[in-house]
């Protein structure tokens, strides 16, 4: 150990410290996007490679290892999407994240939305709002309409009103706020699901696919609320069932 740190320099421990910080960067920059679970992929990939390599297996081995050595193309090709969003990133994002949990009570944020949700289906208002969980949605959010406000019943209203220019599309919230309108999710693809079934509940659907998110869909046409979680629609909620719904969800 001691003979490891004797040619040990300063400019070596800078050396260490900027790959450091890059790294780290790199990972604020994908954290929140689909690219996490592709680099997940790719490290499980990485790990069979070295076992192949370990137990002889040469034909696993040899197919791995031509794998690894177009690894650069590969990454190209697949984050393709996710590079040109960190070069965008990389003018305008600080080093440290910034955080929505400064003031985060999801106890108010349920009350807000349970509130505003009630005001649109008595305004025979649409909606789409999804509330981020673990899984980020940033891929989502960046081809939104930037809002960076608290969950609020007038904030919704105003959002969903049929004159918004923004009340096409979801909302995202991320730790009680609003991060964007205008956001346009996946549609669910199932050919078992029921035609009657509305673009806002396939939407709705589309992303608890893709996410643990939980959405709500307002309903103008049948001016009821449903909440999607977990690739499952609850259908017809009034305010104490959605209530109790986002409480056993979020809390």
């Amino acid at each position: 150990m001691i003979e490891l740190f004797k040619d040990f320099a300063a400019t070596d421990f800078i050396d260490i410290l900027i790959v450091a910080v890059f790294v780290y960067w790199i990972l604020t920059l994908i954290r929140g996007t689909r690219a996490v679970q592709v680099l997940l992929g790719l490290g499980l990939l990485f790990l069979l490679y070295g076992i192949s390599h370990l137990l002889n297996l040469r034909t696993l081995n040899w197919l791995l290892g031509s794998f690894v050595g177009s690894l650069i193309i590969v990454i190209v090709v697949l984050f393709q999407g996710e590079i040109r969003r960190a070069l965008v990133r990389l003018g305008r994002a600080s080093l440290v994240p910034s955080s929505y949990e400064q003031g985060y009570n999801p106890e108010q944020m349920i009350e807000e939305l349970v509130r505003g949700c009630a005001t649109l289906v008595n305004r025979r208002l649409g909606a789409l709002i999804v509330i981020e969980k673990n899984v980020g949605l940033d891929d989502y959010i960046e081809d939104g309409v930037r809002i960076d406000s608290k969950v609020t019943k007038e904030i919704l209203t105003s959002i969903f009103l049929s004159t918004s220019p923004i009340h096409d599309g979801a909302i995202i919230i991320r730790k009680g706020i609003i991060l964007a309108a205008g956001c346009f999710l996946p549609l669910a693809t199932n050919l078992e699901l029921d035609k009657d079934l509305g673009t806002r509940h396939r939407a709705a659907l589309g992303i608890s696919q893709e996410s643990d998110a939980a959405t709500i869909v307002v309903s103008e046409e049948r001016q009821e609320i449903s909440l999607v979680a977990e690739e499952k629609i609850h259908f017809n909620l009034d305010s104490d069932a959605l209530n109790e719904r986002l409480r056993e969800l979020l809390l």
